[in-house]
């Protein structure tokens, strides 16, 4: 019996090792360890200014009926109880449902910010986790800050693992990995030891969700995957929180997140990126900033073509056919199916559609929110030209480290026209400024609110590193009733 006993011990000392050096429990042991102190300064001023962009894309968002049927939905599940605000709304929700609005208003006009090499739009699901969260435990914004980065560093990582490949299966880093990094972001929040924060990464394992068959007809779901993300991880780190077991190998097992999700392409998979340089190399620091308001695989070609168009004066009339060079990898996102691609749907298929983006850049010379209007995707002009626009696989991508593309124009008078972004705009290389995060920042809140309420809203966020409390950011957010 007392022989039983110690294999029994062993057996558990050994399988608690095993645990102690798995992906989560790392996560885990920086997540409870970092100290706010340790973030660069340059890092937190970019943390603010990545939520800046998000706050103005949340009001830009509240003018759409995505919103309002979202909030109606919301406010039914909150059976109209609560006290949580939510950005640039005057509601008031419970605590999971306020954070899944501002996750539906953050991503809703997917002009949100994306991790190049992680291909996962990570403010979306960290920031309302870390808003919600810290208010409702009564915690200063400078805790928010520090769960935010956590959150940020994580999510980051655990997408780039995957080099780009659950788009090819059909996930959505954003709602899948997202749930992991809110459930780092609530953890913390929530005073969890490095011990629970390892079981909450197990219970997120069973949680995170994020299809991507709204690519077929522009269905409006992808929307609700950060939000969606931060209510499972506060879900899953309140499990945890009481005792609630979850598997170990959340990440490497035999049926964890990679091998669960990408299934033969697992292969491919590289694990040491999910902690490389973790607390010394700060991936919020590459986070890109969206210039367009599309999916980021389509911003370099949506850029060569507004080049074109004010280099040479074209229009739709002089271009007999164009052909947009793509990142393989990219293609079911943005160049397929062909058909809907060519004629959009909705404004959401539009977002995701090369032809659709590059005829209008080269016909309008630009591609911004006014060309998601319904006035706008019924343009004759502009369809007429994507029936001519083709795609072809780019021999000479950079992806994921960039998402680059060329479009070259063949001209009725028999000229070819070309021109080429190696490196996408907003990119970490080539990155956006946070005063051209303020500008864009103006330019989305004023669809919304008063300069005055603009300014004031501005200037609460990138103080958020003084002594103030979370409930009073998120009050100052909301619409004033």
């Amino acid at each position: 019996m007392a022989d039983t006993l110690i294999q029994a011990d062993t057996a558990t000392e050994a399988s608690e090792n095993q645990a102690n050096t798995s992906i989560a429990a790392r996560l885990a042991a920086f997540a409870e360890s970092l100290n706010p102190e340790a973030i660069p300064r340059a890092v937190m001023e970019r943390a603010k200014y990545l939520i800046l962009d998000a706050v103005g894309i949340a009001h830009a968002s509240t003018r759409y009926e995505f919103a309002h049927r979202s909030l109606s939905a919301a406010s039914e599940l909150s059976a109209n109880m609560g006290d949580m605000p939510v950005i640039g709304l005057a509601a008031r929700l419970q605590l999971r449902d306020a954070m899944l609005m501002n996750g539906i208003l953050i991503h809703g006009l997917d002009y949100d910010d994306t991790h190049v090499r992680g291909v996962i739009h990570s403010t979306a699901a960290c920031f309302p986790t870390a808003l919600g969260v810290a208010a409702h435990a009564g915690l200063g914004t400078q805790d928010l800050l520090a769960a935010y980065v956590v959150g940020m560093e994580a999510g980051t990582r655990l997408g780039s693992v995957a080099k780009g490949g659950f788009h090819q299966i059909g996930f959505h880093p954003t709602g899948l990995v997202g749930a992991f990094s809110a459930t780092l972001v609530a953890g913390r929040l929530l005073g969890l030891n490095a011990r629970q924060l390892a079981m909450a990464q197990g219970i997120a394992l069973s949680t995170g969700a994020g299809s991507l068959e709204f690519l077929n007809d522009g269905a409006w779901t992808k929307r609700m995957h950060p939000g969606w993300a931060a209510n499972a991880g506060f879900t899953a780190a309140s499990l945890a929180r009481h005792g609630y077991i979850g598997p170990k190998q959340t990440y490497e097992g035999r049926f964890g997140l990679f091998a669960s999700h990408l299934g033969q392409d697992a292969a491919n998979i590289d694990l040491e990126l999910a902690t490389a340089g973790l607390g010394k190399e700060w991936e919020t620091s590459q986070v890109a900033v969206k210039p367009i308001p599309a999916c980021h695989f389509t911003h370099a070609c949506a850029d060569a073509a507004s080049i074109l168009h004010r280099e040479h004066g074209l229009k739709a009339s002089d271009i007999k056919s164009v052909r947009a060079l793509v990142p393989g990898e990219v293609v079911k996102t943005v160049c397929e199916p062909v058909a809907t691609k060519k004629r959009p749907q909705n404004s959401y298929d539009a977002q995701f559609s090369i032809p659709y983006i590059v005829a209008t850049a080269l016909v309008r010379g630009s591609f911004g929110l006014l060309h998601l209007e319904s006035a706008a995707l019924a343009d004759p002009e502009v369809l007429d030209l994507a029936q001519r626009v083709e795609y072809e696989v780019d021999p000479d991508s950079p992806f994921p480290k960039y998402y680059s593309g060329e479009v070259i124009v063949t001209t009725h008078d028999g000229r070819t026209l070309r021109h080429r972004e190696q490196i996408n705009r907003g990119a970490a290389d080539r990155p956006i400024s946070g005063p051209d995060i303020e500008k864009k920042f103006m330019d989305n809140m004023l669809l919304a609110v008063s300069r005055s309420r603009a300014e004031q809203v501005r200037d609460l966020v990138l103080g958020m590193d003084t002594d103030m409390r979370a409930r009073d950011l998120a009050e100052g957010l909301a619409a004033r009733g």
